[in-house]
């Protein structure tokens, strides 16, 4: 079940879109407020984000700047009372997929929903990661940084794939060595897995760090998922 998170500080409006998406198939996360939300965010990994523009403690404009900048991939859905071109254009220029003015249908908002999730989960199974500055193509085996051109051997490109697959999930040094360990017998030893990480951080990381140590347990990717 893919997890929506929803960020509305009108209680009511808030539990029904969480309730209507429950039983859409999704598990809706409902937070009040922009330090809720960032709480979740650092928790877990979010399939699409459902983000009220005026919140208790800030507003949802610079809440999807802030998932954006930290490489957060998924699609972005505002919802305002306010329906003024310069509000809508802004949220688009921040990456928003979509625009909701309040009031709407429940059904409306569930339809448009299920086409984002769609199209980001066709997106992610295109075997692409893309966030504006790191480009991986894993099919054809490409990769470049800001335009640049980046080669990547093969496990690179594998460990890479991994990564990507799990956004801000911490992978254990025995989880990462049993995913690149494959059916034709490429042993990947702890001291080759150092290495190997440490090789696609001086290749990827020259603007912005993706792959966070966690100490005592093993690594994280900080950069989003792919799309």
């Amino acid at each position: 079940m893919k997890r929506v998170l929803v960020v509305e500080d009108d209680v009511l409006l808030g539990e029904t879109l969480a309730y209507n998406l429950y039983l859409s198939g999704c598990v809706a996360v409902h937070v009040l407020s922009v330090a809720s939300a960032r709480m979740e965010l650092r928790q877990g990994s979010f399939a699409l984000a459902v983000l009220d523009v005026n919140l208790p403690d800030g507003d949802g404009f610079r809440l999807c700047g802030e998932m954006k900048a930290a490489g957060m991939t998924m699609p972005v859905i505002f919802l305002t009372a306010n329906d003024m071109e310069r509000d809508v254009l802004k949220g688009y220029e921040l990456g928003a997929e979509d625009y909701i003015t309040k009031p709407f249908h429940i059904s409306v908002f569930l339809k448009k929903v299920a086409v984002l999730l769609d199209r980001h989960g066709a997106r992610a199974e295109s075997g692409c990661f893309y966030d504006g500055s790191l480009c991986i193509d894993f099919a054809g085996m490409t990769a470049s940084l800001d335009g640049q051109p980046i080669v990547l051997t093969p496990m690179e490109y594998r460990t890479l794939k991994v990564f990507t697959a799990n956004p801000h999930i911490v992978l254990t040094r025995q989880v990462l060595l049993e995913k690149l360990w494959d059916a034709d017998e490429n042993f990947v030893d702890e001291h080759a897995l150092t290495a190997n990480i440490s090789r696609i951080r001086g290749k990827i990381e020259v603007v912005k760090p993706y792959i966070k140590t966690v100490y005592g347990m093993g690594y994280m990717w900080m950069g989003g998922a792919g799309q």
